[in-house]
């Protein structure tokens, strides 16, 4: 059988070199062509007064087509469709040790879109944002993605309006590609939930909205350096993007840090199996929490919300409320000039594939103040008690407003020397740079979604790949 032979012109380079100078003029871009930065908070605000959004508590008897199925216990939609809360019995084993909780757990197995789509203004790359309302969020309205939806929303499960742009990301060649991977949400409040994760360019004309704003990658680097403005679901997206690595130089090859993670996954050994609501150790339900005994992690809560620009302007719901802000840190050290932050391999109960590289430090530390210094997380005294010197980037950034309440974590990037984090670190951590990180997130299921918050903050922070 004779090969098939392709004329040149069916064959294209396997990538595209302009896209990475592209983006890089749009991150250098600290003013759009569309909207100025100092602007945006006032847009958000002025959102936030004309859809009148507001969230209220209430009693698990007060939610709307939900209800704690029989013999279960399992909080669940009368649809079928969204997502259910259940129970998680998880055994985490090494070879010298093995670890045993149980927890509620949100399964959502669908698979949802988070997507941004990116039109040139004046040669620059812009992103169109979306004002979004979202109830857990404390300040309510975010800067998200243009496109931040689950399958249930986009293909009509509540009956409401159709999501604006999904066509973009939804149909064959409605625009060119630029990031396109399955990324994992939080494992710990998350059972095997992965979404979508997209960039789009795109020549078409957009329709306007007064929701929606396009703004460089500067623009939204500079509002990064803020309190609560970009959500997570942009941060994740962010990451994403192709950056050149300015150093090409590491303390570990890539094949030596890919052979390192392999072996991470390969030593422990995760059993999470799901178990009715009601057979959760440790774990009590009233009229209006599902609540830890010790008071400790998070509660199970419910919330009305109303929306007026939202596919559905009014709504009842779970949400997994924190019982305290946490804390997300990379450690970083500079090795012969070049950047390295110091990944953890983090076991989540709620991931697809034992183990993701995280944070260096990425706890609720009331969770902790119990315990002896001794018995406390590596790295996280370190963290709590960096001088301001020490501290290359702060903000404090809301995670999933759409399935947790008030869930606020600090981000932070601290620098650190030999003696507060050695180059031969503790075992489940390594050192990396910021551009084997952004090769590694073009794949799924290697940073978790903390790691990839601040691998998208680390330019505010003046660090590059």
């Amino acid at each position: 059988m004779s090969a098939t032979t392709l004329t040149p012109a069916a064959l294209r380079p396997r990538r595209d070199g302009s896209v990475v100078e592209r983006y890089a003029r749009s991150a250098a871009a600290a003013e759009g062509a569309v909207m100025r930065t100092a602007d945006v908070p006032a847009w958000l605000e002025e959102r936030r007064r004309t859809h009148a959004f507001r969230v209220r508590r209430i009693p698990f008897t007060a939610l709307r087509d939900w209800d704690f199925a029989p013999g279960t216990g399992n909080l669940r939609h009368s649809s079928g469709r969204f997502f259910t809360v259940e129970g998680l019995d998880v055994t985490v084993a090494t070879d010298d040790r093995t670890t045993h909780w149980q927890q509620p757990i949100i399964r959502q197995p669908e698979v949802g879109i988070l997507g941004l789509l990116v039109k040139d203004f004046d040669g620059i790359p812009h992103f169109l944002m979306q004002a979004k309302m979202e109830p857990g969020n404390p300040n309510l309205v975010q800067l998200s993605p243009t496109v931040q939806a689950t399958r249930s929303n986009y293909t009509g499960a509540h009956r409401g309006a159709s999501v604006r742009h999904i066509e973009h990301f939804v149909a064959p060649g409605a625009g060119r590609i630029v990031a396109d991977s399955l990324q994992s949400e939080h494992g710990s409040w998350f059972h095997g939930k992965s979404n979508r994760n997209m960039v789009v360019e795109t020549d078409a004309e957009v329709e306007h909205s007064d929701d929606f704003r396009w703004l460089t990658l500067g623009q939204i680097t500079e509002l990064l350096r803020h309190d609560g403005v970009v959500n997570m679901d942009t941060r994740t997206v962010l990451s994403t993007l192709p950056f050149a690595d300015a150093h090409g130089r590491a303390h570990r090859t890539d094949t030596e840090l890919l052979s390192w993670f392999t072996a991470q996954r390969s030593r422990h050994t995760v059993t999470a199996r799901r178990i009715p609501l009601a057979d959760v150790a440790g774990w009590t339900r009233d009229d209006h929490t599902v609540v830890h005994d010790a008071g400790r992690y998070f509660r199970v809560v419910a919330v009305s919300a109303e929306a007026a620009n939202r596919e559905v302007t009014g709504w009842t719901q779970p949400l997994f409320e924190p019982v305290s802000p946490g804390v997300a840190a990379f450690v970083l050290r500079h090795l012969d000039g070049v950047p390295h932050l110091l990944v953890h391999a983090r076991v989540e109960g709620g991931f697809l594939d034992t183990v993701e590289m995280g944070p260096t430090v990425q706890y609720t530390p009331v969770n902790y103040a119990h315990l002896p210094s001794g018995d406390r997380p590596p790295f996280l005294d370190l963290v709590l008690g960096a001088a301001p010197d020490r501290i290359r980037y702060e903000a404090v950034h809301s995670e999933e407003g759409g399935r947790f309440l008030n869930a606020e974590s600090r981000y932070l990037v601290v620098e650190a020397d030999e003696t507060q984090a050695p180059l031969d670190p503790p075992p489940g951590y390594q050192w990396v740079t910021p551009g084997q990180l952004t090769t590694l997130v073009r794949h799924g299921h290697y940073l978790n979604v903390q790691a990839r918050t601040l691998l998208a903050c680390l330019p505010a922070a003046g660090l590059t790949a």
